[in-house]
């Protein structure tokens, strides 16, 4: 465990990550206060011995001394509030650097714009059933400070690594890295394609060439000089070590799973499935191919809702950036119906444009950004713009022939009318199922 006794440990952030790494730096000896900009609600479920701080600004920061800060991933790495703390600090780390330096275990660190939740399940799953405890963490949704605090503490650990995570790391260094793919997401928080590219290859920072790194054939990663670790790469559309020809997936030479004996569907899982299964030290294809067997994908990733009059409703909310949508649409055999739309994230829809006249015979845009994207596609498909999500989903419905697919994949954030893309998900849900 890592020694902290005595320092004084800003946390910023009051929210579950923020609370983890209280605990744990209060479990490493420090002396922690929890600071955050707002009021002091968001401490109630704060214990008693942890310090807290509400509503905080940059001038509290600045007033503070501390010999470490710790930052939730939410809050802006170069933003005024959590640099007035930095700079009167002996260092600024993330959570999830704080954790990995007191876990003992086994690190595979999984990044990439889009899959990572998929693919730490399944790494989980195949980790577990290959006879070693695991857990899945970091963005997937529990803190890896909440694992590392258990009583009994997993072998492995999954970890989601998102960019706003990587870029608070220091030494952090996975025992394995999964890069499953990268494309433009989050142009509301960089300034640039290359920061965010940048962000995410820290990932890299402290592998050696003994790490073994499996990676999506074709990323641009691949083309950088000494990239380290002893790659293994997979695809679903080139030649790689780990590849798919029909339903089934290949090592090598070798049949591995039949990917159609499992409930996981489209071009997108399937490369998620080989990331997983090559990262794996040791699985057999019958060990895996039993493990798979009841596994379903998380919801609000291409989840069928429901089959109605022939017609196919898919909800894909967790579809917040332009790659994902991609990747859900290039998925679709069926004549296809697609609602997209929601927060301005700065992205060029353009681009979908080829894309959308193969695939989409309707295409129906909502939200914040739903008159501008469909700018771009009223020469390429039928398009519709509407307010609500409700508003879209009934539109859908009139529109529909059997044999179809209405895919909801947004292809940008919720936050203008959802607080995520969980709540987003379940309207859809909930506006198909109230169809007459």
């Amino acid at each position: 465990m890592l020694d902290l006794t005595g320092q004084n440990v800003a946390i910023l952030g009051a929210g579950r990550s923020g609370l983890a790494a209280a605990k744990l730096a209060s479990r490493c000896g420090a002396l922690v206060t929890v600071f955050d900009s707002r009021g002091p609600e968001v401490f109630t479920s704060f214990p008693e011995e942890l310090k807290t701080h509400a509503n905080a600004t940059a001038e509290t920061g600045a007033a503070t001394l501390s010999d470490l800060v710790i930052i939730s991933p939410g809050i802006e790495t170069q933003g005024e509030f959590a640099q007035s703390f930095a700079v009167n600090s002996g260092g600024l780390w993330g959570e999830i650097e704080l954790s990995w330096r007191c876990y003992a275990g086994k690190t595979i660190g999984i990044t990439g714009t889009n899959g990572k939740t998929t693919t730490a399940e399944l790494v989980n799953i195949l980790v577990s059933a290959n006879s070693m405890s695991c857990q899945p963490c970091g963005n997937y949704g529990v803190p890896f400070a909440e694992v590392v605090l258990q009583d009994e503490v997993p072998e492995v650990v999954a970890l989601e690594l998102s960019s706003f995570q990587l870029e608070t790391t220091v030494d952090f260094k996975p025992d394995a890295v999964i890069w499953l793919n990268f494309s433009a997401d989050h142009m509301d928080r960089y300034h640039d394609l290359m920061e965010y590219f940048e962000a995410k290859q820290r990932i890299f920072a402290k592998v050696d060439d003994e790490t073994p790194v499996v990676i999506r054939e074709g990323e641009t990663l691949l083309a950088l000089p000494g990239l380290p670790g002893k790659i293994t790469t997979f695809s679903t559309e080139e030649e790689a070590d780990w590849f798919l020809r029909g339903d089934d997936i290949f090592c090598g030479d070798s049949h591995f799973i039949d990917v159609s004996k499992t409930r996981l569907r489209g071009l997108h899982n399937a490369e998620n499935l080989m990331a997983a299964c090559a990262v794996v030290e040791g699985i057999t294809p019958e060990v895996a191919q039993a493990a798979l067997v009841d596994y379903a994908p998380p919801v609000h990733r291409c989840e069928l809702v429901g089959i109605f009059d022939q017609v196919e409703w898919l909800n894909d909310s967790k579809a917040t950036n332009l790659h994902a949508l991609e990747a859900a649409l290039r998925s679709q055999n069926r004549p296809t119906i697609l609602i997209a739309g929601g927060k301005e994230k700065g992205l060029d829809y353009q681009l979908l444009a080829p894309l959308l006249a193969e695939k989409v015979t309707q295409a129906i845009f909502f939200g914040e950004i739903g008159a501008s994207i469909a700018v771009n596609f009223f020469d390429v498909v039928p398009c519709e713009t509407v307010d609500t999500l409700e508003e879209a989903v009934k539109f859908a419905a009139q529109k529909t022939k059997p044999g179809d697919t209405v895919l909801f994949s947004p292809g940008t954030s919720s936050f203008d009318q959802f607080s995520g893309y969980e709540a987003r998900g379940d309207a859809f849900k909930s506006a198909v199922l109230s169809l007459p």
